[in-house]
């Protein structure tokens, strides 16, 4: 019998004959019975089951560091903190010590609106590779009232984790607008504050950790739903506020009070710097003691200035002026910005005091009437489009002539 004909009547791994198993599957000069293939499918199974080492994130602060200095400019220091804060708090989570109880350690970002609280947030989660929900604080209230209670976080969270528990329980919420639910006086209110210091007590049990009964994914609160119990003790809260006025708290802490006839008046009097906040200035702001007491890492970041917005139009990950290159690309025409015209675009974002956000609405305001006109562009063969400062001051389609209305 030839070598050809022998491997097609009989298994080349057993070596077993057609006639003596069930199935015999045959490809070219090559054949396998049915009793292998169930032993290949027993051995797939079997490795399966075995533990696969981790290959996730590196929860060192170094490397989370490294992640945030690629898609967000400047604020080093806030970096650094943050990450120490997120490394401790997955090293807790992930190797939990038998004999000895390390507490959470949430952070309170404070600072001016643009200046990237969110995105520090949000790109950390996305190294960590764990669910993550923003949610405005403006928009919570007690259990009981109109709004949202503070547990429809969680619920959010669980949504966001395509319903898994487990993936819940290691997120991250970050709570924006922190400082709007700050109580508008250090005495105790006489009137009900649901959206204030009543949301700052509800929080205080969520925040350190407690197990919160949430409908399912995608599902309301009523009486007869079902309800999953989601432990909060490892889900980290970020929370972060602009904080409008809390640099004259600190101001008036280091230059000291000037009344009275006896009174030291200083000539030179020290400008508060957020870096320097302490707890005691929190609650003089508005913030209960207990709440502070809960978000033992605080980090400040600083507002951007223009070398750094201009970074931020061109250098991070998913630039702005890359994504527009894009975008036009499209349409077969290549955008370029010369320096000016980016300097112009940060001044103008400077201006408007909203920070990084207010980089896109520039950059939206120069090129919209660009954008609008690609059509014409085309059919003009104009395949470069040339941003200038003079473009920036006055946005303008380029060689286009308005289209003639014909009249009778």
């Amino acid at each position: 019998m030839s070598e050809e004909l022998k491997s097609t009547n009989h298994c080349s791994f057993c070596g077993a004959s057609k006639e003596s198993v069930k199935k015999l599957i045959v490809g070219e000069q090559v054949a396998i019975c049915s009793d292998c293939v169930e032993l290949c499918e027993e051995l797939i199974t079997d490795d399966s089951n075995q533990p696969v080492e981790d290959s996730g994130p590196e929860y060192d602060p170094e490397s989370i560091k490294e992640y945030l200095d690629q898609h967000i400019i400047g604020q080093d220091d806030a970096k650094m903190v943050l990450s120490v804060a997120i490394s401790n708090h997955y090293k807790r989570i992930n190797n939990p010590p038998k004999d000895l109880e390390i507490q959470k350690g949430n952070v309170l970002i404070v600072g001016p609106t643009g200046s990237g609280k969110t995105l520090l947030a949000k790109t950390a989660a996305k190294y960590l590779k764990v669910p993550f929900v923003v949610a405005d604080a403006t928009s919570l209230t007690e259990a009981g009232y109109v709004g949202d209670d503070v547990e429809s976080m969680i619920s959010m969270l669980l949504n966001a984790a395509g319903g898994d528990k487990q993936l819940a329980e290691r997120g991250i919420v970050f709570v924006d607008e922190i400082d709007k639910i700050a109580r508008k006086g250090e005495s105790t209110s006489i009137t009900r504050d649901v959206s204030g210091e009543g949301v700052q007590q509800a929080l205080l049990k969520l925040v350190e950790g407690t197990i919160c009964r949430v409908p399912g994914q995608g599902g309301r609160k009523h009486p007869g739903g079902d309800m999953i119990e989601v432990n909060t003790k490892d889900i980290l809260f970020i929370a972060g506020g602009a904080f409008v006025g809390l640099k004259d708290v600190i101001a008036n802490r280091v230059n000291g009070t000037s009344i009275g006839f006896q009174a030291n008046i200083k000539e030179n009097k020290i400008e508060g710097d957020l870096s320097t906040v302490s707890p005691d200035d929190l609650t003089k702001y508005g913030m209960i003691p207990e709440f502070i007491g809960r978000f033992t890492t605080t980090v400040s970041i600083k507002e951007l200035n223009k070398d750094q917005l201009i970074q931020i139009l061109t250098d991070v990950k998913n630039n702005y002026v890359s994504q527009y290159k894009y975008l036009l690309k499209l349409d077969d025409i290549d955008l370029n910005f010369n320096k000016d015209a980016l300097e112009e675009i940060a001044e103008n974002t400077l201006t408007l005091k909203t920070g990084a956000r207010g980089l896109h609405t520039e950059i939206e305001r120069v090129l919209m009437c660009h954008m609008y006109h690609t059509k014409t562009y085309r059919q003009n063969k104009i395949k470069i489009l040339n941003i200038d400062r003079d473009q920036v001051k006055n946005p303008k389609p380029i060689n286009h002539e308005p289209r003639k209305t014909s009249t009778s």
